[in-house]
């Protein structure tokens, strides 16, 4: 790419705008050029604006330090300057819905790492490698939105990564039951032990809306773009429970399911380690080569060891075995500050950038 496209983050001083800083230092097709928050650190650069909270263990780096930091709620004027942005700002769902299509509406892609457009009939929600075929509802959206350019694009819960797309490669085998419990690190939270020392040798058996979200979305994941919206899929029947525990990042999954037909354990692994999605086929910067790696070893995979497979962008597997209840039961990792939630929402901007719904202003 011989220019790169210019990139705002709105909600840039927080824990996953912090995400996308990192992860966009010296990204080959994306540059900051614009970052903005609240009202409270406008004005300030950006080093100064997260003094004393920067969260991740690299450095600041120096491409955005010196930046200034604008108000995000100054649409127009943040807009301006950009060819796409995203968004991971703290405010509530309606203010969320409002702000993002304010700057749809300008003609700018938003990319959003918030829940409160996954439910909008017309905005994708997308894994890159599981559902591409959604990001057709854009069209409908801009229709809507009366713009050419603009759209909002968003990326799903972080913990489903860790057991939808192990699912998903096996959908033609038509899955009746899931029953999964996902152990969910603390940085899900947005925060660390510092912020939330009472985290430490704790087990918190209850995340707010978490629950609703893993049992929902993964069928919103595997619908179908019908009449200008996601109509989402009707089966199989998932239930879940959601607990967290006193990890840093890395969300594990153990999952039970049940198929209309059967299929061997070695079929099964087989079909993992030989999935490709479209980032794949594509190249994609930050795709993992190998999106879904299967552990043979008994206690693998672990959240310490194996959260940072592919970048954090890869998906591990393990424990595939037969189950007395159900056909199958096997466990899942991801990581979920860099592929369940900045580094997912990147890999949509790449693959948006690729087929053609992003380009330079």
């Amino acid at each position: 790419m011989s220019q790169k496209l210019k990139v705002g983050i709105v909600g840039g001083t927080g824990m996953v705008g912090q995400r996308f800083i990192q992860l966009l230092d010296q990204h080959p097709w994306f540059q900051v050029t614009a970052i903005a928050a609240s009202a409270g650190s406008a004005g300030k650069t950006y080093e100064e604006s997260v003094q004393g909270r920067w969260k991740l263990a690299t450095p600041i780096p120096d491409d955005v330090k010196s930046i200034v930091v604008q108000d995000a709620s100054k649409v127009e004027q943040v807009a301006a300057n950009v060819d796409f942005i995203f968004c991971a700002v703290e405010m509530n769902k309606t203010e969320i819905l409002e702000l993002e299509e304010a700057y749809a509406k300008t003609g700018t892609p938003v990319i959003s790492n918030n829940s409160a457009h996954r439910w909008t009939p017309d905005v994708p929600m997308v894994i890159p490698e599981l559902n591409p075929s959604h990001l057709e509802v854009i069209a409908a959206q801009r229709k809507r939105l009366n713009t050419s350019t603009g759209f909002i694009a968003v990326k799903p819960n972080c913990s489903i990564q860790s057991y939808v797309p192990a699912l998903h490669v096996l959908l033609d085998l038509k899955p009746t039951q899931v029953v999964a419990s996902t152990y969910q690190a603390i940085s899900g939270a947005g925060k660390n032990f510092t912020d939330w020392p009472e985290m430490l040798d704790n087990v918190i058996p209850y995340i707010g809306g978490e629950e609703e979200k893993s049992e929902q979305e993964p069928l919103r994941i595997w619908g179908s773009v019908a009449g200008g919206e996601i109509v989402k899929a009707s089966a199989p029947l998932i239930t879940t429970q959601c607990i967290r525990v006193p990890v840093t990042d890395g969300h594990l999954a153990t999952v039970f399911a049940s198929f209309e037909k059967k299929i061997t354990k070695e079929e099964i692994i087989a079909r993992w380690q030989n999935f490709k999605g479209r980032p794949q086929e594509l190249g994609l910067p930050s795709a993992p080569k190998q999106f879904i790696t299967y552990f043979e070893e008994e206690n693998r995979p672990q959240t310490k060891l194996d959260r940072d497979i592919e970048r954090g962008m890869g998906v591990s597997v393990g424990r595939l075995r037969e189950d007395t209840l159900y056909d199958f039961k096997f466990v899942g990792l991801s990581h979920n500050t860099l592929r369940g939630a900045a580094g997912g929402a990147v890999l949509i901007a790449e693959l948006l950038k690729a087929e053609g719904y992003i380009v330079a202003k």
